[in-house]
């Protein structure tokens, strides 16, 4: 008797990794796949992942994060012999779902999340005012408090009005190293 119920559709199915070896978990079971001709069951392996605009060194910079960490999307037929190579990749903790039973990811849930990996560049905005109170979260004047009184929507710089010394300092900075003071 089986223990799996034998569902003969390939689905997305999440399996639980140690957080920081997504990837690693991705390649390995990869290569399980392979050498243990797993093919015709074990069809795909991803580390969910998105781009994001961050802040290094006062520069911007478009980084990879994964939208999930500490998991990955295996897109299979469940029955025994594909389980256990899944749950038997080193670093796996398992499959999401309720005791040895993965429960599979709905379709509506897929699309949105490939749809959000498939984005291109990430776009940023700029929701400041001119005249607004902000204080600086990032750089040489990180806690310091100012006011906008210039915006370059093109380059993402915003120019803020920083008191030093008793009098009014002009410095530019990113938009992602401010935030608003309500």
């Amino acid at each position: 008797m089986p223990k799996q119920v034998i569902e003969q559709e390939k689905n997305w199915y999440v399996i639980h990794t140690y957080s920081g070896y997504e990837d690693a978990v991705a390649k390995n079971l990869k290569q399980r796949i392979e050498s243990l001709g797993m093919e015709g069951k074990i069809f795909n392996v991803i580390v969910p992942k998105e781009k994001k605009i961050k802040i290094k060194n006062g520069k911007r910079k478009t980084v990879e994060e994964k939208i999930y960490p500490g998991y990955v999307l295996v897109q299979m037929v469940v029955d025994d012999e594909s389980w256990y190579v899944v749950r038997n990749t080193p670093r796996v903790t398992g499959f999401l779902g309720a005791g040895t039973t993965p429960i599979p990811v709905s379709a509506p849930d897929m699309a949105d999340l490939m749809k959000r990996m498939e984005m291109g560049e990430p776009e940023f905005t700029i929701d400041f005012e001119v005249g607004a109170n902000v204080k600086v979260v990032d750089g040489p004047f990180k806690g310091f408090d100012g006011k906008v009184s210039e915006i370059d929507k093109e380059r993402g710089k915003i120019k803020v009005l920083v008191n030093m010394f008793g009098r009014d300092t002009p410095v530019e900075l990113d938009s992602l190293q401010i935030k608003k003071v309500e």
